[in-house]
C-alpha cells in the first residue's frame, strides 16, 4: 500500500547491517525487519542518513532496499533515494516502488541556500521520480545545513501533490510543528503526515504539538511506540515517565558522529544484528564507551526491563 498523508505511528529508521569485513549482511537485514514488525512498528525507513547510504554503490543500495521491502510483511517501507543526481534518484525510486515500497524520502543537497533554490530543487526532484511516487520531505538542518521555514515547507507541499509526509528534524522545532498545524487549520496547507526524528530527543513534546508519530532509529523502538501511543491516549504523565527513563541513553546515542556506533552496538547486544560494524570510513567504540552504554542500559532497566540485556548475546550464524 502506498504512503499517504494519513500515515501515523512509528517508522523505525533502519541501519544497514554489515559483516566485519564490510559486506552487506542480508541475514541481519531479515532479522532486523522481523524485529521491527514483532515489536509493532508501523513502518521502516531504509537508506536514510544513518543507513550509511553514501557508502553503498547503486547496485548495493537497490539490493538493500529490495531486501527490506521483500522481507516486510505488515510494515510500510520508505526508501531514502537522496542522490547528487536525479538519474540515480529516479532509478532507485523506481526499483524500490516496483519491489513494493510504500514511498521514498528525499533530503536536500547542502548546496541549497535560498528559499527559491529549495522550492525549485524539490519540484525537479518530484518530477524526476514521477507523480505516482509518494515522497517524504526530510527537514534536518543540523546535519544537512539547509533551513526550511514553515512557509517554504508549505510551498513545497502545495506545489507537489505526491509529497505526503514531513520528516521533521529541526532543533529547536516545536514551534515549527505548531505553525504547520496552524496552516492546516486556516486552510492554507493540505493534509500532511508529520513524523519526527532526531533520535526521539523531543518526541514527548513533539507529540503534544501535533506530530503524528516518530521516524527515527533509537535502539529501543518499543520506547518510541509506547510514547506515541501513550501520548495519543492522553496519558501525558505515563508518556513522560517512560520517556524520561530512556532519555540519558537517547542523549548518548544522539551524539554527532557517535550515534550510529552506539545504536549498532545495542542492537548487537540485543541479538538482532550479528555485528556492530560500519562500512569504512566509520567510527568504532572504545572499551570505555561500551562500558558507559552498558551502565546507561542498567539504569534504564530499573524502570524498563526491556533494557536488561545482561551478557552480550549473538545473532551470528
Amino acid at each position: 500500500m502506498k504512503l499517504t498523508a494519513d500515515a501515523k505511528g512509528t517508522f523505525a529508521i533502519a541501519p544497514t547491517p554489515f559483516h566485519d569485513d564490510g559486506r552487506i549482511d542480508e541475514r541481519s537485514i531479515d532479522r532486523l525487519t522481523d524485529f521491527y514488525e514483532e515489536v509493532g512498528c508501523d513502518g521502516v525507513t531504509v537508506l536514510g542518513i544513518l543507513g550509511e547510504a553514501p557508502k553503498l554503490d547503486a547496485a548495493e543500495a537497490e539490493q538493500v532496499a529490495v531486501r527490506y521491502v521483500k522481507r516486510a510483511k505488515k510494515m510500510q517501507v520508505i526508501v531514502g533515494v537522496s542522490a547528487p543526481g536525479f538519474a540515480t534518484m529516479r532509478s532507485l525510486a523506481r526499483a524500490s516502488m516496483d519491489a513494493g515500497a510504500a514511498g521514498v524520502m528525499i533530503a536536500p543537497p547542502p548546496s541549497l541556500r535560498t528559499d527559491d533554490q529549495i522550492v525549485g530543487y524539490f519540484k525537479q526532484a518530484a518530477e524526476a521520480i514521477g507523480p505516482d511516487v509518494p515522497w517524504v520531505l526530510q527537514d534536518y538542518p543540523l546535519t544537512l545545513t539547509v533551513v526550511f521555514t514553515p512557509a517554504v515547507i508549505r510551498k513545497i507541499v502545495m506545489d507537489n501533490p505526491n509529497c505526503v509526509m514531513l520528516k521533521h528534524e529541526d532543533w529547536p522545532g516545536l514551534e515549527k510543528i505548531s505553525t504547520l498545524r496552524g496552516f492546516q487549520k486556516d486552510g492554507s496547507l493540505r493534509p500532511l503526515s508529520i513524523l519526527c526524528g532526531n533520535g526521539g530527543t523531543f518526541l514527548d513534546f513533539e507529540m503534544e504539538r501535533g506530530a503524528d508519530g516518530a521516524m527515527t532509529g533509537y535502539a529501543f523502538p518499543e520506547l518510541l511506540i509506547d510514547v506515541v501511543n501513550l501520548s495519543k491516549a492522553g496519558r501525558r504523565d505515563a508518556a513522560h515517565d517512560l520517556f524520561d527513563a530512556h532519555l540519558p541513553l537517547i542523549r548518548y546515542e544522539q551524539q554527532p558522529g557517535v550515534g550510529l556506533t552506539v545504536r549498532k552496538y545495542v542492537l548487537q547486544k540485543r541479538g538482532i544484528i550479528a555485528s556492530s560494524a560500519q562500512r569504512k570510513p566509520g567510527a568504532t567504540m572504545t572499551a570505555t564507551a561500551k562500558a558507559e552504554v552498558d551502565y546507561l542500559l542498567s539504569r534504564v532497566a530499573r524502570f524498563d526491563k526491556r533494557a536488561n540485556l545482561g551478557p552480550q548475546s549473538s545473532a551470528a550464524g
